[in-house]
């Protein structure tokens, strides 16, 4: 048997690299002639830690280096977090696959050892998000709400040496992380929002390779697909970005589609939230419908830069 043997680019962190593996062991699977081998790119999100996100350019920053060496040829393959999958990408790039998507709510994180009892009503609680920090201050008026970067084990580091009394995370890196218990509570998608394609993994390669696309359609979820392409049409017609304080969620259950979405104005003194059900064939049109009530709500002002 002929091996067959691909580079997969990502972040070195230790989430972007569970993800990068699980690809690897799915590919494997689809294919054992198929050797993928795991290469770490830096990217400026990595190397920029003193600066939030919406100063220096928002989620972008953790996939353009990716995206450069795949143009370059130096990986044939790269996987991403889909939430920080831009919007728009080169067009000689493709989201070729999206594997099985896992838990897509946001969780609250306690410092180690500590009840969800022990929160104070007035709790400082850290995130990096707008889109989290604006919903959890609807749902927690008291709570004093801190900025917050790095990784996931660097976040929980700044949570267990009292900086804070709890930290917000999107539960499926906590999770694919082992890090289950730590969670205090979970946020249903009808009470916090989650960010575009949340939970789930975007695989992307070159568009003309033929022979890559044929195989990461091996691991495709047609169910995630569709969810995803339903929430990033949302976004895209909205024309936001990486910044914008977004949440847009699709739950497929069965032939069924629920949609919830968000939006607050940059600084979070005005926001929005509705949501949508019906046929999940129909998902796609459904997030158009949704948008179209937002336009009618006054998206246009809370997208206004400030």
């Amino acid at each position: 048997m002929t091996i067959r043997r691909w580079r997969i680019g990502t972040r070195g962190s230790a989430l972007a690299l569970w993800q990068a593996h699980f690809v690897q062991e799915r590919l494997a699977q689809a294919d054992p002639s198929c050797f993928a081998e795991v290469e770490v790119i830096k990217t400026s999100g990595d190397l920029i830690q003193d600066r939030a996100l919406l100063e220096v350019g928002g989620k972008g920053l953790f996939v353009k280096e990716i995206q450069t060496a795949l143009l370059e040829g130096k990986v044939d393959l790269a996987v991403h977090s889909l939430k920080d999958y831009p919007a728009e990408n080169p067009k000689e790039l493709v989201l070729a696959c999206v594997p099985e998507r896992q838990d897509r709510r946001d969780a609250l994180v306690m410092q180690k050892g500590q009840p969800l009892s022990s929160l104070p009503v007035d709790a400082v609680v850290a995130t990096g998000s707008l889109r989290r920090r604006h919903q959890a201050k609807l749902l927690f008026p008291r709570w004093e709400i801190a900025g917050l970067r790095g990784n996931v084990d660097t976040r929980l580091k700044k949570l267990d040496a009292g900086q804070f009394n709890g930290i917000l995370l999107a539960s499926a890196g906590l999770r694919r992380l082992g890090y289950d218990a730590r969670i205090g509570r979970y946020f249903e998608p009808d009470e916090m929002v989650p960010a575009v394609g949340q939970g789930a993994i975007a695989v992307e390669c070159r568009a003309n390779d033929k022979e890559m696309r044929a195989l990461l359609g091996r691991i495709e979820s047609p169910k995630a697909r569709r969810e995803v392409e339903a929430e990033r049409r949302f976004l895209r017609e909205l024309g936001g970005n990486c910044t914008t304080p977004l949440g847009i969620t699709a739950i497929i259950d069965a032939d069924k589609v629920e949609l919830h979405a968000f939006l607050a104005s940059i600084r979070g003194e005005r926001h929005l939230k509705d949501h949508a059900s019906g046929a999940a064939e129909k998902a796609e049109s459904l997030a158009l419908e949704l948008l179209k009530r937002f336009w009618g709500n006054g998206a246009s002002e809370l997208l206004e830069r400030e």
